[in-house]
């Protein structure tokens, strides 16, 4: 049977095929569709969306203690989350195979940073496969499992954008099921004291040897004969690139086991070429180990140090050209940024926050990072998930030692970033006597990477309903006096809201609650917000003078008709969340059926 996959899909399709029964994750583009499609063969796989990576890391240690095979998957910075499970479980090694799958993201098209994944291989001594496409996608995800139980060990898959969204022709197979491997106590092997770990980092370094020679030997790692003139190392999508700019004209190793390197095998490769190119995203991980081999090469001399590696990146880099292409005058293009949805119930929360002066507003990642963005400007800061509230608390510190300071710190992050890490900066706050204002933007979904269920949705990832954890009860818990919960859509609460915390001089909790505007309600959200809009905003012409005071509320819907110098609304994108109703000065917006 043959399907039509995404590379994301196929590692699923893999999972299924060798028979895992346990997987976790946290969203994150690009692979937050791994354990979606994970989630759809629940017949046979118990799928779950965990708080954070190092949370879902540790359900698959366990389920591989246990004795199944078990499946983690995460974007690169995630894998910066769950590094401290992942580097002791590269020591104890595996009960059932267990695969961790890193899906980096060159050129930086949703991330904070670029990052290089093969670098945690390296550190953590874990092997590492790289696809190339989407049908390697299926089989490495079989294979790893395959090397993983073998050489009882953890096997990273390093997924890359391109790979992760990208289309291809999948042949799939059956189900290979796979009987749970039966528990034996052993101390020795999963309780790391260090007089245990000792001798398990003896066993890493054996382990290392054979799957050195395990990589020199499979055939993950090949070479394709052709003019040796010109011979070109690389792997992952970069492979797919590099032939479709020198076609058959030179000769390849590609690489699909890139930890440890095949060293026999480059040796092999460099010796019988006289010009080598070392094509890579990000770092010159492979370049590296070409050099310390004793071969020069092309490589980060020759290509850019950073951003993707596309085919025309290739081509202008060794021959110094681009295809022809169709011309146009780029200053007359629309910059179209990134912008709050219609109706997001986080933008009155924005448009009150930058109207303030003198505070300084700790961000988070989410869609309300755009926050920072005209017409708000509403954001100074954001370092990685859950760090608001922490970022925050050491930034008041700072600015309360400065005499007359009148600097206050506001800290943003949304629901599932709270239960993701956000929660420890806010018990810092606590513990640490600051007196932040800390907002909670509750849309009740994990927004930004496509409505994935959290925490507080009271649903799990394959729709089974849960305990909904109750974010104000949590924050209470702590220890909290001053916590508010308010509806962001009414400007007036939110000014309240503001006014009051702003006002004290101890640690406050605003909690913004209504769902996200895209969200598809779950029954329990319908018998709390209703059916949310059911009528539209228009302008009335004859009333708007013009001030375009509505625009400052950043909602896609309105624009301005610069040649009768009035406001309209567009009733298509428009939801009637009367954000920009509340702004006019002169009651020109009103709402229809």
């Amino acid at each position: 049977m043959k399907k039509l996959m995404t590379g994301n899909e196929a590692i699923a399709r893999g999972a299924y095929e060798a028979g895992v029964l346990y997987a976790s994750a946290y969203p994150g583009t690009p692979s937050t569709e791994i354990l979606e499609n994970i989630a759809l063969y629940k017949e046979c796989i118990v799928a779950e969306w965990a708080p954070n990576e190092k949370v879902a890391m540790e359900a698959v240690i366990g389920a591989s203690i246990a004795g199944a095979r078990s499946i983690a998957s995460m974007k690169h910075v995630g894998l910066n989350v769950a590094a401290d499970p992942v580097f002791t479980f590269s020591y104890t090694g595996v009960g059932g195979g267990s695969v961790i799958v890193t899906a980096d993201e060159p050129g930086q098209h949703s991330s904070q940073n670029e990052q290089d994944s093969r670098n945690y291989a390296k550190a953590a001594k874990i092997p590492m496969l790289e696809p190339t496409d989407a049908q390697e996608s299926k089989d490495m995800t079989k294979i790893a499992f395959m090397v993983s139980e073998e050489y009882d060990t953890p096997v990273f898959i390093r997924m890359t954008t391109r790979v992760c969204h990208s289309k291809g022709i999948v042949s799939c197979d059956g189900r290979e099921d796979r009987a749970i491997i039966p528990y034996i106590k052993n101390a020795k092997k999963y309780v790391t004291v260090p007089t245990h770990a000792r001798k398990l980092r003896e066993k890493v370094a054996t382990r290392e040897k054979k799957l050195l020679d395990f990589s020199n030997a499979t055939d993950l790692n090949f070479i394709e004969w052709g003019n040796k003139e010109i011979g070109v190392i690389s792997s992952g999508v970069c492979y797919s690139y590099a032939k479709e700019i020198f076609g058959d004209k030179v000769s390849y190793l590609k690489l699909g086991f890139t930890y440890p390197l095949p060293t026999e095998k480059i040796s092999e490769f460099c010796s019988n070429v006289e010009k080598i190119y070392v094509i890579e995203e990000n770092d010159p991980y492979i370049e590296e180990k070409v050099k310390e081999l004793g071969f020069r090469c092309y490589g980060k001399n020759t290509f850019p140090e950073y951003g993707e590696m596309l085919p025309e990146v290739i081509r202008q880099s060794v021959f110094g050209e681009l295809l022809p292409t169709v011309l146009y005058e780029e200053k007359e293009v629309v910059p179209r940024p990134p912008t709050l949805c219609a109706g997001c119930p986080h933008r009155g929360v924005f448009y009150e926050l930058g109207k303030r002066k003198n505070i300084f507003i700790s961000g988070d990642i989410g869609c309300y990072t755009l926050g920072f963005a005209e017409p708000y400007n509403a954001m100074d800061q954001n370092v990685c998930m859950g760090s608001a509230m922490g970022v925050g608390h050491g930034a008041q510190k700072v600015f309360d030692m400065v005499n007359d300071n009148k600097m206050k710190v506001v800290s943003v992050l949304g629901d599932s970033t709270f239960f993701h890490t956000g929660l420890n900066g806010l018990i810092d706050v606590f513990y640490n006597k600051s007196n932040t204002v800390n907002i909670i933007l509750d849309n009740r979904i994990t927004g930004m990477t496509g409505h994935q269920e959290n925490p507080s949705s009271g649903y799990t990832l394959q729709g089974e309903k849960t305990f909904e954890i109750d974010i104000e009860n949590v924050v209470k818990a702590l220890g909290f006096k001053q916590v508010v919960v308010i509806d962001p859509n009414n400007l007036e609460s939110v000014k309240k809201a503001l006014d009051w915390a702003l006002s004290l001089d101890e640690p406050s909790v605003i909690i913004t609650r209504w769902p996200c505007v895209l969200k598809k309600l779950s029954p329990e959200d319908k018998n709390e917000f209703g059916e949310l809009f059911s009528a539209k905003c228009f302008v009335d012409s004859e009333k708007c003078i013009g001030c375009k005071k509505c625009l400052k509320t950043g909602c896609p819907a309105i624009s301005f008709d610069k040649k009768n110098k009035k406001s309209v609304i567009d009733s298509v994108p428009c939801v009637g969340c009367e954000v920009c109703k509340q702004v006019c000065p002169v009651h020109a917006i009103g709402k229809v059926e």
